[in-house]
């Protein structure tokens, strides 16, 4: 009691104490030392006779040896009738066990040395990944030879693959965002582009071993093949395990077709998906966005920063902060190496205010054409970039890995650094021009995933043409 007693006395003389009043600190007048040179690891390069390329970094700061493989096809390659075909080989290549170890071996000697072999089959890419304590570095590349290589896409997990993607069909419109990122890039890319479809249950049915099969065979070839390795281990010991491993994996006879073209007409549209369970509604507004590799890129990082990346944006501002429209609103103007991104606008707001949210989402996009950026916006959409620009090397798997990535596509190694470059140099009067090059606001498509009948008005009322409906049932399963 007597302890309690001291403590709210001390508490009460304090709370007594006048505290002084400060001035207020201007911060934008605070000066920040300059910051360190920034130290990017240099990176080995060899390529084996057979065509396989590979990235080294070392990295001795903690006991782990890492590698992530890139394989130069993906589901662009599978047929229309049996779409899902290269997500089956992603997962059943590590599953389904090889020549030397079945799935269940597999899972049970990676799980006594604590590391992991992962594997997948993406749109452009497929790839694998190692994680091992680097006392394991053999045993891991040895596992990550027999899964590339010799893989037995076993017929009892091949089901159990197709088992996981019968799930995820019939889950696939539970949420309503994913209906809209799903449905979105349907209305950029085409229904049937390699870039917007996805699996059914007829298409899934119509895949046999034979294609897993077929396809891994054809396109699984050391030509087509990057291997970035980071952490700990001596570059002569790992070469020479890698060479001993793959420098016999004979090179294709096929080569890989190229990615499809992406082909786009600019119009002006609204598309709606009737959810009737849900009280708001999910919108995104764009159209085609473009490519890491335009000359006037960085000119549009700054750009989209100002309209529609985070607190201080005009998006954010006029329906967050100035309307109170939706807790969320963001644009994103989205830059691929291989085919063109997604520019988009998103929000998420009350049934009742979908309308109006649509208003002041098309009023930003439309101001950034004739609103020049003001020097603290412009100042904002630099340091954004930026400030954020040395996490693009604070770790060892970063930096390889776009190396990597550049190479590939031919991109100089200091494409990142004349980037950030371009965007300290980048002026009020460039964010105008790209702005009247690269945004088209009377030609924007609108896509609103929500319960039509409790929306603020009816969005053919909008001046942005004739609404489509959009059906999203999932089409049954074939008897």
């Amino acid at each position: 009691m007597k302890t309690h007693f001291i403590l709210i006395s001390i508490l009460i003389l304090a709370l007594a104490v006048p505290v002084s009043a400060s001035e207020p600190v201007d911060v934008s007048k605070l000066q920040y030392p300059k910051l360190n040179k920034l130290e990017i690891p240099e990176v080995k390069r060899a390529t084996l006779d057979n065509g396989l390329r590979l990235y080294l970094v070392e990295d001795h700061e903690l006991p782990i040896f890492r590698m992530s493989v890139d394989i130069h096809c993906g589901a662009y390659l599978e047929p229309a009738e049996k779409v899902g075909l290269v997500g089956l080989v992603g997962e059943v290549l590590r599953t389904g066990g090889t020549s030397r170890w079945t799935g269940d071996e597999l899972d049970e000697l990676l799980e006594g040395i604590g590391g992991s072999v992962e594997t997948f089959g993406g749109t452009t890419t497929c790839g694998a990944g190692i994680r091992v304590l680097s006392e394991h570095t053999d045993l891991g590349l040895e596992v990550l030879a027999e899964i590339l290589r010799r893989p037995l896409f076993s017929d009892d997990r091949i089901e159990l693959a197709r088992v996981g993607e019968r799930s995820a069909i019939a889950r696939r419109n539970d949420e309503p965002r994913r209906i809209g990122n799903r449905e979105f890039a349907k209305l950029i890319y085409g229904a049937e582009s390699p870039y917007a479809r996805h699996p059914e249950y007829t298409t899934i049915e119509a895949v046999t071993r034979d294609d897993l099969v077929g396809f891994h065979q054809t396109y699984f070839r050391p030509e087509n093949v990057q291997m970035a390795v980071w952490g700990d281990f001596t570059e002569t010991a790992v070469l020479e395990k890698i060479k001993q491993l793959f420098s016999d994996w004979e090179r294709g006879t096929a080569s890989v077709p190229p990615l499809p073209s992406v082909e786009y007409t600019y119009e002006q549209k609204v598309y709606f998906v009737e959810k009737p369970d849900v009280n708001q509604s999910q919108v995104l507004i764009g159209h085609i966005g473009g490519l890491m590799t335009d000359p006037d890129y960085a000119d549009r990082i700054v750009m989209n920063t100002i309209m529609g990346r985070g607190f201080g944006s005009r998006m954010v501002d006029a329906v967050r902060s100035r309307e109170g429209l939706a807790y969320t609103a963001r644009s994103v103007y989205g830059s691929g190496l291989d085919y063109p991104g997604v520019f988009y606008n998103y929000t998420a707001t009350k049934s009742q205010s979908t309308g109006k949210a649509i208003r002041e989402m098309i009023k930003v996009i439309k101001s950034m054409q004739t609103e020049p950026p003001t020097e603290d916006e412009l100042t904002r959409g630099k340091d954004s970039y930026l400030n954020s620009y040395v996490f693009q090397f604070d770790t060892r798997a970063e930096v390889v890995n776009r190396m990597m990535e550049y190479d590939y596509y031919g991109l100089p190694d200091d494409f990142l650094q004349q980037v950030k470059t371009r965007v300290e140099n980048v002026t009020a009067d460039d964010i105008v021009t790209a702005a009247q090059k690269y945004l088209h606001p009377d030609a924007l498509k609108v896509l609103v995933v929500g319960k039509s009948e409790d929306l603020d008005i009816p969005l053919d009322s909008l001046g942005l043409g004739s609404v489509e409906p959009i059906d999203v049932t999932i089409p049954p399963a074939s008897r």
